[in-house]
């Protein structure tokens, strides 16, 4: 299966800095012939302050989403938190991601598959991979019954269910990733994708904030694919240390493409 690439910003900061990192991302595909998904969140309903910020909220964020989408030709990623937001978010977005700490949320996954997009469930970091089946499931059984609605006739085609390991919980502030769950979630899906910075997290770890090394980056990527990751996702950020959200974690973006020539 070839392998598939996610990059972009934490949050939507600014339509500048959504340009910048686009730009990029577009060059990167010219001379490695890749197909870079652009992720950005719109907003981040889990930060650890309620003083901390957290996007343009969906309707700007999404129009600056899909102003992106037009310019650049990049397909586009970006998460959910409530049910109501799958269906005016799948208007734009290509893939809707559940987030780590969603992943058990019934309604929530039953409304992303209802979109008939990709969806990419990220391992909770209290989970193992085995035990990500089960929000799987739900998302299968939801397109089955819907299909079985509309008739066979009528069934959508192309439909994708993607698992991403992000790591586990490990005492207080830190996350550990066991790379095994890689290849326990590939029994489960045949697109497994390494988060590769949130794994480098430290959440919580900040004083109010989470903290992170963005250092382990690299060889968290190259580990994950030797044990057989066929996707990868990277927050970047020109000035990761300026960043409003996940700055400490996020991978400098003129790294990237070195990073993306080492896994391809």
């Amino acid at each position: 299966m070839k392998q598939i690439f996610i990059a972009g910003p934490c949050v939507i900061e600014s339509a500048d800095l959504l340009d910048t990192v686009a730009r990029t991302l577009v060059e990167i595909n010219s001379q490695l012939g890749t197909q870079i998904i652009f992720k950005a969140s719109f907003d981040k309903a889990n930060r650890t302050s309620l003083g901390s910020f957290r996007g343009p909220g969906l309707e700007k964020g999404m129009q600056m989403l899909s102003d992106i989408k037009s310019r650049y030709g990049l397909p586009i990623l970006t998460d959910i938190h409530e049910a109501w937001q799958a269906e005016p978010v799948a208007q734009v977005a290509d893939v809707l991601q559940i987030p780590a700490f969603l992943c058990r949320q019934t309604d929530l996954l039953v409304a992303a598959a209802l979109t008939g997009r990709t969806v990419n469930i990220k391992k909770a970091q209290f989970l193992s991979g085995a035990d990500m089946r089960y929000p799987v499931e739900k998302v299968r059984q939801t397109w089955a019954r819907a299909d079985a609605q509309r008739g066979a006739e009528q069934t959508r085609e192309g439909r994708e269910v993607w698992l991403c390991e992000r790591g586990n919980s490990f005492g207080y502030n830190n996350l550990v990733v066991d790379f095994r769950n890689i290849s326990d979630m590939l029994d489960i899906v045949p697109r497994v994708i390494m988060d590769c910075t949130h794994s480098v997290q430290r959440p919580g770890g900040g004083q109010g904030f989470t903290a992170g090394d963005r250092r382990f980056v690299p060889p968290m990527a190259l580990a994950a694919k030797a044990f057989g990751a066929n996707g990868f996702f990277f927050e970047v950020h020109p000035e990761p240390d300026k960043a409003l959200s996940d700055g400490p974690n996020m991978l400098q973006l003129s790294e990237l493409k070195g990073l993306i020539e080492k896994l391809a």
